[in-house]
C-alpha cells in the first residue's frame, strides 16, 4: 500500500500521536484501527436504525410471542431493562 500525507495542525499530531504512544502503537498503526473503528460504528448505527424499524412494526412482537411461546414470559420480565 503507497503511503500518503495528511495535513493536520500540530496540535493534533501531537494529540494523535499521544493517544498512539499510549496503547503502543505507532500514529499510522492506530490511525488505521481508529477509521475500522468509525467504519464499524457508521455500519453498527445504519443496522440499529433498521432493528428499531423492524421492530416497530405493529404485530411483530405478537408473532414472536405466538412462535416462540416459551421466551414470550422471560421477555416480558426484563422489558424495559437496559442491555
Amino acid at each position: 500500500m503507497a503511503d500518503t500525507t495528511v495535513k493536520v495542525d500540530s496540535e493534533t499530531r501531537d494529540r494523535f500521536a499521544a493517544v498512539a504512544a499510549a496503547r503502543g502503537q505507532s500514529v499510522r498503526a492506530y490511525l488505521a484501527e481508529l477509521a475500522i473503528e468509525e467504519e464499524n460504528q457508521i455500519k453498527l448505527s445504519k443496522a440499529t436504525a433498521v432493528f428499531r424499524e423492524i421492530i416497530a412494526r405493529p404485530g411483530l412482537a405478537e408473532a414472536f410471542d405466538e412462535a416462540f411461546p416459551d421466551d414470550a414470559l422471560a421477555r416480558r420480565n426484563t422489558a424495559g431493562r437496559a442491555a
